[in-house]
């Protein structure tokens, strides 16, 4: 006989702890007994090292039958059933037997079993101790009480030794503890298990889940590896890095993905402790740089949380983070030296890696560097290609800076576009890698830099200068004449970030709904509109006009203001969308007013109407 005894803890709240801040998931009570099962075996072979081969078998609940899960590890005493399956607080059977010490919040508490409670409302434990005691049963229910009772000795002599748990699912849970989503989520979990875990059929057959980790196995072959590349990423991985980081007993595998992946978001990791996976969507313990690569590992010494589904940000992660970054870098920088045919390919999928690698770490900068290519306005060129030309490399920050000015750069004197991830902060440190004279400049710099028109023209540019100023008044738009190539090009709008940022506020403000939001655009304008002035730097596009072209001299020669008005404002509207930049409010009235009036006139449509207007007939 056996007297009822309550759990030494308020047994609903922490089941509700369990299920709602702890564990994602109910499905993890599998899990648990796996870990629980798993360390038992692992403790009996330890004190007992002619026990048999660690086996776990695991039966569904189907027709009405319970479930059940046994292992033949080192079993239970009626005093440690008492004490370590209903005690939370105290160090937890696998603490006691293999005396490991567990730092995480809640992770040295005795939870393991009571996660059973999710999917059931009684645990049943039979079980059968190696040390030679009687077998015992104990029983919880999640009303808060427990009872353990010994077995006499006919029935203890009728048992193995090992420990079963029989659980009668829950009418809502009982779909997670039938045989489909049973054997599914044991291969998940335990599929690594350096014991053989079993899962039984209707007809009384077995399934194994457990198989060969050949993530682990030095002797794998290649063939092997690229299938379980294959079977992570969905197609066969470029290449295969082996991973070993020996101060935490980590060992594994990253797998190179065959298509590129976005800059910054790291890969997950899929990762096991002791063979029992924790997670396959860990995405910290790689270095962030990292994203070109996705990993399969096991680790024996990083800390897991209270949830066993991450790691304890600790220095031991801090190390094995370290040590995986410099296996990666290590693979790298032997691909570029003896197999570049490889490092192409590798480079052609994954260069935005490369650079943000190259940012970071010098050794790895100057193996690849030569390799990485830079868009420029004569074209993409390598990193050697520009350096080697021995002339100073001229960047300019954004994308749309480039876009501007990229058409009209001398030939001799290309710009780099440095508007993508990691390029500016390259260039940046080309000087102290390479020696390479390096300069931001700005659009209004290179603007500048354009020829000036002849001496002879010297009245009539600047005539159409002042002229041009007049018509653009309200864009607030200065005018410059230059001569360059392509003489197609009529003309070009220049701005640099400060000025299209204060653009795109004004026109965010005419749409303002509120009053409150125009307030806050007219603070951020106010910082913007500050900032210039302490650049001494006016706020407004450029416009320059090119005086190669037969249309801007033709424009020059134009006596009637009106024409000359229109027309500038046309030329100045296809300059912006030349350029690249959006059209105001504004500048879309303009086009719209501009065009009418260039399309009446060129229909001869003249008579009494206002083309221009005017009154009268021109």
């Amino acid at each position: 006989m056996s007297a009822s005894r309550p759990f030494q803890v308020d047994l609903r709240s922490v089941v509700d702890l369990l299920s709602r801040h702890i564990y994602s998931s109910p499905q993890v009570f599998l899990r648990e007994l796996l870990q629980n099962g798993r360390d038992a075996i692992r403790a009996r072979a330890d004190d007992h090292p002619d026990a048999p081969a660690g086996l776990i078998e695991i039966v569904p609940a189907e027709d009405g039958r319970a479930f059940r899960f046994r292992d033949n590890g080192a079993g239970l005493t009626a005093d440690e059933a008492a004490e370590l399956l209903s005690t939370v607080g105290r160090s937890s059977k696998r603490d006691e037997l293999l005396q490991v010490r567990r730092e995480s919040f809640l992770g040295q508490f005795g939870i393991g079993l009571l996660s059973c409670f999710m999917v059931a409302d009684r645990i049943t434990v039979i079980s059968r101790s190696a040390s030679g005691a009687p077998a015992i049963e104990w029983v919880g229910d999640a009303t808060g009480e427990f009872r353990v009772r010994e077995l006499d000795e006919a029935a203890t002599a009728e048992l193995p030794i090992g420990t079963e748990v029989v659980l009668v699912p829950r009418p809502d849970e009982a779909s997670l503890l039938a045989r489909g989503r049973v054997t599914g989520l044991a291969e998940r979990f335990g599929g690594y298990l350096p014991v053989r875990v079993t899962v039984a059929n209707a007809d009384g057959s077995r399934d194994q889940v457990t198989r060969r980790a050949v993530f682990l196995d030095p002797d794998a072959t290649d063939e092997e590896l690229d299938e379980l590349g294959s079977e992570m990423l969905g197609r066969e991985p470029l290449d295969v890095i082996p991973l070993s980081v020996a101060e935490t007993g980590t060992t594994g595998v990253a797998f190179v993905l065959p298509f590129s992946a976005p800059p910054g978001m790291r890969q997950p990791s899929t990762v096991y402790l002791g063979r029992m996976l924790v997670s396959d969507q860990l995405d910290r313990l790689l270095p962030p740089w990292a994203f070109f690569v996705r990993a399969v590992i096991d680790t024996e010494s990083l800390t897991p949380t209270a949830s066993r589904e991450s790691f304890v940000e600790d220095v031991s992660l801090e190390i094995t983070r370290e040590r995986l970054g410099e296996a990666l870098r290590a693979w790298i920088i032997r691909l570029s030296r003896d197999e570049p045919w490889r490092f192409q390919e590798f480079l052609s999928v994954h260069q935005m890696a490369l650079k943000a690698m190259a940012v970071h770490d010098d050794d790895l900068a100057r193996a690849v560097l030569p390799w990485l290519t830079l868009e420029t306005s004569r074209g993409t060129h390598t990193v050697d290609e520009l350096t080697t030309s021995g002339g100073e490399l001229r960047y300019v920050e954004t994308v749309d800076e480039f876009r501007q000015i990229a058409a009209v750069a001398a030939e001799d004197a290309p710009v780099i576009n440095a508007g993508y991830s990691y390029d500016a902060d390259l260039l940046r440190r080309l000087p102290a890698l390479t020696g390479a004279r390096v300069t931001r400049v700005r659009v209004d710099d290179l603007l500048d830099e354009l020829s000036p028109p002849p001496l002879d023209d010297l009245d009539a540019v600047r005539a159409l200068e002042q002229r041009a100023r007049t018509a653009l008044a309200e864009t607030r738009a200065d005018v410059i004449v230059r001569a360059f190539s392509p003489k197609s090009v009529p003309g070009l709008c220049v701005a640099d970030p400060e000025t299209i940022k204060r653009r795109e506020l004004d026109e965010a403000k005419g749409q303002a709904s509120d009053s409150l939001w125009g307030d806050v655009l007219d603070d951020v304008g106010a910082i913007l509109d500050s900032r210039r002035r302490d650049e001494a730097r006016t706020l407004g596009i450029r416009l320059c006009l090119n005086w190669s072209n037969p249309l801007v001299r033709q424009i020059a020669s134009i006596d009637d203001g009106l024409v000359f008005d229109r027309t500038t404002k046309l030329v100045y509207v296809q300059s912006l969308l030349s350029s690249h930049r959006p059209l105001t409010a504004a500048d879309r009235a303009m086009l719209t007013d501009a065009l009418g009036d260039m399309v009446a006139l060129s229909a001869g449509v003249t008579n009494g109407i206002d083309v221009f207007g005017t009154e009268g007939e021109r």
